[in-house]
């Protein structure tokens, strides 16, 4: 009897480990861009709503001043809220290596001009605003085309344990971006804005040293058709629709870490370094996650485990609110991260999975931009109900909020509740 012959090319599985990620060189520049662009951004972040805050103290109550800080993320998602569908459109045309490159020297003289503005002690608000808006319409753009980009560079086996490492890049920027931006804002705003537009410069190094083609297939049609092809998939798609929507809603209500500022300064009172730690706290439970998640992606029940994670997120944000000791406040942080990393996982591995290349840049246009309307509405909702409520009020509040829009959701949207594989 003969010897079997050997199984075909297509019955052997596909190499998806973690070390056949880190062969992918383009990967691999990618990934440190979005890293050292998240410093960059976090180092940005803290310093603009300490300063923001500073300002308004000067001649403002507590609830008035966390209002303006809040004011800072409205800044930045009104423009992007008007570009975005342009942004995902442009992304399915124009090569989004490129996208990202401009949109990055964009980032450097927002950053810069708020340098000039922290060095030479200007204690107006209205220009720091009017920084805040050009730096939202430069985000339009870098968003959706760099989550269309990150495909491109990755077989599609590798895309779950790729989209892992990427929310890895973010968490471990975050981690590190509030308490280096703490650390800079001791010595001055001025240190902490030049520190971030250097990490925009290495980004753009980075990115310019990815060598496949990042420009999409050509698409037929006018802008208008584009755009409105795209707002059909997203509506038609429920599974899509369901995640998004339901990330957006709950941390619109959950978003209280808006408020970071304001415990750090009257609540806990721990100065500009314990704020940095407050930042950070998050994102070291997201990464611990991430970490976890990178090397044994969810495989089963990925609905019923997304919803679960954004109820934890809202209980965090309840004990967050209530603590007046600053390490349980900072333990209630690090799992309302990692709750939040495990939505976050599971919804853009089922969006990226689900969505064909030539529209991703459309589709990761309207995420982002119910993304950023969590995020930069989270923060308004949060500034006017701590004005109402104060600080603690406005937390327990948005924490309960977010744990009722997840029972919602998961009668609203049974696909979802009953999505299983992310394969």
């Amino acid at each position: 009897m003969s010897d079997p012959s050997p199984p075909a090319a297509a019955e052997i599985a596909p190499d998806t480990s973690t070390r056949a990620l880190l062969r992918e060189r383009d990967y691999l520049l990618f990934w440190g861009s979005r890293f050292v662009g998240t410093l960059g951004v976090q180092i940005q972040a803290v310093a603009l709503g300490w300063q923001v805050y500073a300002i308004a103290r000067q001649t403002m109550s507590v609830g008035e001043s966390a209002f303006m800080v809040s004011m800072i993320g409205l800044a930045q998602f009104l423009p992007l809220f008007l570009l975005t569908l342009l942004a995902g459109e442009t992304a399915d045309r124009r090569s989004r290596k490129h996208i990202a490159m401009v949109t990055l020297g964009i980032d450097i003289v927002s950053v810069l001009i708020l340098f000039g503005l922290a060095v030479r002690g200007v204690h107006a608000l209205w220009p720091i605003f009017m920084v805040a808006v050009f730096f939202g319409a430069s985000r339009a753009f870098m968003s959706p085309a760099v989550s269309a980009m990150g495909p491109m560079l990755v077989p599609r086996p590798l895309l779950p344990r790729a989209i892992a490492w990427n929310s890895l890049a973010w968490q471990a920027g975050s981690i590190v971006g509030p308490a280096l931006g703490g650390l800079l804002l001791v010595h001055s705003a001025g240190m902490a804005f030049g520190g971030a537009a250097g990490l925009y410069l290495v980004g753009i190094l980075l990115t310019s040293a990815i060598r496949r083609s990042t420009t999409p297939e050509p698409q037929s049609g006018s802008r208008l058709e584009l755009i409105k092809e795209g707002l059909a998939y997203v509506w038609n798609n429920k599974i899509v629709f369901g995640s998004i929507s339901l990330d957006m809603f709950a941390v619109i209500l959950g978003g209280a870490t808006a408020l970071l500022p304001v415990f750090a300064r009257d609540v806990l009172h721990i100065g500009p370094g314990g704020f940095g730690l407050l930042r950070a706290s998050p994102a070291i439970g997201a990464t611990l996650v991430g970490i976890y998640l990178a090397s044994n992606p969810i495989r089963r029940h990925a609905g019923r485990i997304m919803f679960a994670g954004v109820f934890v997120f809202g209980a965090a944000t309840v004990v967050f609110g209530l603590s007046q000791w600053v390490w349980l406040t900072v333990g209630a942080l690090a799992v309302l991260g990692g709750a939040d990393m495990v939505s976050v996982y599971v919804r853009q591995t089922l969006v990226q999975i689900v969505t064909p290349d030539a529209m991703r840049g459309r589709v990761s246009a309207v995420s982002g931009v119910f993304i950023s309307a969590s995020n930069e509405l989270g923060e308004v909702e949060s500034g006017a109900v701590a004005w109402l409520l104060g600080p603690v009020g406005a937390a327990v509040f948005g924490g309960l909020g977010a744990m009722v829009v997840t029972g919602t959701w998961a009668w609203l949207f049974p696909a979802l509740r009953k999505a299983d594989r992310l394969e």
